[in-house]
Order: structure tokens, then C-alpha cells, then sequence
């Protein structure tokens, strides 16, 4: 047991695609769902909060509350899952079909690297230090990170964009620090998570930010419309 575990989140209306079940749509012939399901097959531990349909072997299931309560509620219905020794959790929405191993990896790496009082400024981009992955290829390009508060712990890793949005749902997370902000952030709602933001869950965290730099596709581009179903389809070719 290594106190790693993943829980995706896979109960989104997908209303920017009629309805239907986006994490069952494929892309590259498998499912988005079991594509994110595979980029985290080393977890001790694969929770799917929202997903009624069949998993890969090791995968469980469980459901949010109340059901449609969003991304915060559905994360706390995973967490709930866990086993007590479980050290770090991959929280990833089901949508992102381009996810690999080694993109969970490097941010695994990023979570646990130690800050240093000679590190660069918050500002800067540091040379991302670890392990290479084993298997080559374009998700294996080096990332860069930074810390948003200098001196700190970081309490969750995540991906951001070319833009520097933050991507909250391709994030590995301390879980003490996961568990402690959906207790502040229930505490500030009335005890309720229903509908609660993601970036909520962020508030006042140190958040050691990574930006992919490879030339294959991003790690956490997601599929919200057809359009992006398409162009990960012609990025899996």
C-alpha cells in the first residue's frame, strides 16, 4: 500500500452536450472515464463518484449528497471512501481523456517536493526535479512548478494552463488538507456542500502550481462540447 488513491469525479450534467453520459463517450475507442480510470491503475484506491455504469476491475462507486450537488459534494462522497492511511488523493474529473500516467506522476512529484528557503520567488518557475518516467513519449516532457505562497507547504499540486488558470480538477491533493478545506468550506455553507465552487476548496491553501511543457497534448484538457471530443479524438491518432 503506498496511501495513494484517485477519486474521479464523473456526475456532471453535461448540459453543453445535451445531456448525455460524457464520461462514457469515447475517444480513441475507450471511454473517457476508463481512459482517466487508466492513467491512475497505480492508485491503492479508484473511487467514481457519480457513474452508475461498469468499471474497470478495482474501481468502486458511490454517489454524492444530494445527488447533482456538484463537484465539492461529489469529492466529499469519494473522500468518505478512503482508508484511513491513504496519504495523497488524485482528485480528477472523468472528462479528461488525454490524462496519462506519467502527468498524474509528475504531479505527484510536485506535491512532494520539499520548498526550500533558496528556491525562487513565487513568481518564477522552478525545474520540475524527480525520477523520469518509464515509458517515453510526449506526456513525458518536463513541467515546471511554482508555489502561490512562499514558505509554505503545499497542500495540493495542479496543472494550469498556457493563461495560468489553475486546472482544480487535474490536482493531487494532501489528503489531511482536502479533508481540513471541505470541513472549512461546509463550516462557511451551513454544514452543506451542495453546489459549493471547487475554487472554494483552495481558499488560504498554498498550491504548488504546474505547467505542462511538453509538445503533446495537455494533460488536463477537458471535453466540454463536441467540438473538444473531436479534437482529442485526432490528438489520440
Amino acid at each position: 500500500m503506498t496511501g495513494y488513491a484517485a477519486i474521479v469525479l464523473a456526475g456532471g450534467a453535461a448540459r453543453r452536450m445535451g445531456g448525455v453520459d460524457k464520461p462514457a463517450r469515447a475517444v480513441g475507442g475507450r471511454p473517457m472515464l476508463h481512459r482517466v480510470l487508466a492513467a491512475v491503475a497505480d492508485a491503492d484506491q479508484r473511487i467514481v463518484v457519480g457513474s452508475s455504469g461498469p468499471l474497470p476491475r478495482g474501481g468502486r462507486t458511490t454517489r454524492e449528497e444530494p445527488p447533482g450537488g456538484g463537484p465539492v459534494a461529489a469529492t466529499a462522497a469519494g473522500l468518505a471512501l478512503l482508508d484511513p492511511g491513504t496519504t495523497t488523493v488524485a482528485l480528477l474529473a472523468a472528462d479528461l481523456p488525454l490524462l496519462t500516467t506519467a502527468a498524474v506522476a509528475e504531479l505527484r512529484r510536485a506535491l512532494a517536493a520539499r520548498h526550500s528557503r533558496d528556491d525562487p520567488p513565487p513568481a518564477l518557475d522552478a525545474a520540475a526535479a524527480g525520477p523520469e518516467a518509464a515509458a517515453a513519449g510526449p506526456e513525458d516532457a518536463p513541467a515546471a512548478w511554482r508555489e502561490t505562497l512562499d514558505g509554505r507547504s503545499a497542500a495540493l499540486a495542479c496543472y494550469v494552463d498556457g493563461d495560468g488558470r489553475r486546472q482544480q480538477l487535474c490536482a493531487v491533493w494532501r489528503f489531511t488538507a482536502l479533508r481540513a478545506a471541505l470541513g472549512r468550506l461546509a463550516a462557511t455553507r451551513g454544514g452543506s456542500l451542495d453546489g459549493a465552487p471547487v475554487r472554494g476548496l483552495l481558499a488560504g491553501l498554498a498550491v504548488r502550481e504546474v505547467s505542462w511543457s511538453g509538445s503533446g497534448p495537455p494533460p488536463w484538457f477537458d471535453c466540454d462540447t463536441d467540438e473538444d471530443v473531436r479534437r482529442a479524438e485526432e490528438w489520440t491518432r
